[in-house]
């Protein structure tokens, strides 16, 4: 069952090959085919419409269509590839424009607040950390339990913060006091 569709030896070739594949794919082409040869065999059947076209974002791909393989004498046995919907891939362009600017808006602000804090490490707004220094900074300070009972943490935990990230990290200087009837608190100075 061939049409009357008149094909050079090469174009036969390319078609019949691209009919034996599963999805229908004329990569690769015959090793002799290159340059603008292969330029001519991809266009000529692509006037046709005996091989379709898809856009990748990073390479072309052509396929056999049903009339490609009714020219050879052939019958698709798995379905078409499905056509990429302009639309849909406009979208996800767009999305992924305003992914990107996010992305770079957020490393800017990262980078100002890192430059107004002095080469000292940033802390996050709204964190527990951020809470337990609203805390020790308070004229009345604040004890291990309420820092506990506050953040969740356990109280080795809260001291570890005090030496490691407090006094270490970010430089404070934590005092403390201990009333005669009470627990020790903790300020920064």
């Amino acid at each position: 069952m061939t049409t009357g569709i008149k094909l050079t030896a090469t174009q036969r070739e390319v078609l019949k090959l691209a009919t034996y594949r599963p999805d229908g794919n004329i990569e690769p082409l015959p090793p002799n085919l290159r340059g603008s040869a292969r330029s001519k065999v991809i266009e000529g059947l692509l006037a046709r419409e005996l091989i379709s076209k898809f856009h990748y974002p990073d390479h072309v791909e052509y396929y056999a269509t049903d009339a490609g393989y009714a020219a050879v004498g052939r019958k698709r046995k798995v379905p078409a590839p499905v056509t990429p919907d302009p639309k849909v891939e406009a979208a996800m362009a767009a999305a992924e424009a305003n992914w990107a600017q996010e992305k770079q808006e957020a490393a800017q602000r990262l980078l100002k607040v890192g430059a107004e804090s002095e080469g000292k490490p940033c802390i996050r707004e709204n964190s527990k950390q951020a809470t337990v220094i609203q805390m020790l900074r308070r004229p009345e300070g604040a004890t291990v339990r309420q820092i506990c009972e506050t953040t969740g943490w356990q109280a080795h935990t809260v001291r570890g913060t005090f030496a490691g990230t407090f006094k270490k990290k970010l430089g404070f200087t934590i005092t403390s006091e201990k009333p005669e009837d009470g627990e020790r608190i903790y300020r920064i100075a």
